[in-house]
């Protein structure tokens, strides 16, 4: 693995060597890396979790981390982001976590720069570490995913996450389903009444309406939103005994979940952030080490 902007070009065996890499550090196991790595997180969409565990995770391997502001940065003088990237490269950087607006944007990276490039978002189509870290806290609760029910409900196609896990969590053994407007299933396959699909589900995973990304069309209130397809409190209740609830967050209270069920005995939306660190941490030194 010499970078990571897809879950497709992981094979199953890899990504359980992470998961695996990511439980160790969990567990307090120490980076093993050897070399002084400077590292920079090139983020030009708005993020707080995945921005910032990925610089908690590059602290914990004791990486060098340069900032970098997009708002600030010479993309705004129309330098493009291969330009930006060699700029990078010139003076030295050997990590590179970027987010983009545009779909694949990496294509135009790997294979042509030299410093690592890890995904961090692109557009509506990738998003692997998200990825991971889901597939590592199913993992974490049920010890499998095989055979596991994973209802995805939300957003479909403006959703990288959904789009990651669809391929990832399939491998892995389990059963995927979508659930969204059929406005918004895109590619997929999905059902439209959230209620059939409520008490055989091992994982609820909710999504946000991506409102930045309909321009400007909606075709929900936020209330009828929450009434169709939000888990609301009476849904919660018809959940089966074990099973939780997820959402990669931003969460949008009382729309896509009730706000008394952020962080109810089923929700694992924060264990998904804590993990994120360790999952983060895991990819970046795996792929470092394959380099040293």
């Amino acid at each position: 693995m010499k970078n990571l902007v897809s879950m497709k070009e992981l094979s199953t065996d890899q990504i359980l060597s992470i998961l695996n890499q990511t439980k160790a550090f969990h567990d307090g196991t120490s980076s093993t890396l050897r070399n002084n790595y400077m590292v920079s997180n090139l983020f030009f969409e708005p993020s707080t979790r995945t921005k910032m565990s990925f610089e908690m995770a590059e602290r914990k391997l004791n990486l060098e981390v340069l900032p970098f502001d997009a708002g600030f940065s010479s993309t705004l003088k129309g330098e493009t982001l291969y330009d930006t990237v060699k700029v990078l490269e010139s003076i030295g950087l050997d990590v590179l976590v970027i987010r983009h607006e545009q779909n694949n944007y990496f294509e135009e990276l790997v294979g042509k720069v030299k410093p690592v490039i890890i995904n961090g978002g692109d557009g509506t189509g990738n998003h692997p570490t998200q990825s991971l870290l889901d597939i590592y806290t199913i993992w974490q609760e049920f010890g499998t995913l095989q055979n596991k029910v994973i209802t995805i409900v939300g957003d479909i196609s403006h959703s990288r996450v959904a789009r990651s896990n669809a391929d990832a969590l399939t491998r892995l053994g389990a059963q995927v389903r979508f659930v969204c407007p059929p406005e918004w299933q895109g590619e997929f396959e999905a059902f439209n009444n959230f209620d059939e699909v409520i008490e055989d589900s091992d994982v609820l995973m909710m999504l946000r309406v991506q409102h930045e990304r309909h321009d400007g069309k909606t075709i929900f209130s936020k209330e009828q939103y929450h009434q169709a397809y939000g888990l609301t409190l009476e849904r919660e209740k018809k959940m089966n005994k074990s099973a939780i609830i997820m959402h990669p967050a931003p969460f949008n209270r009382d729309v896509e979940i009730a706000t008394e069920l952020v962080e109810c005995n089923r929700s694992r939306i924060f264990k998904q952030m804590e993990n994120g660190v360790f999952v983060r941490m895991a990819v970046i030194e795996m792929i470092l080490k394959g380099r040293e």
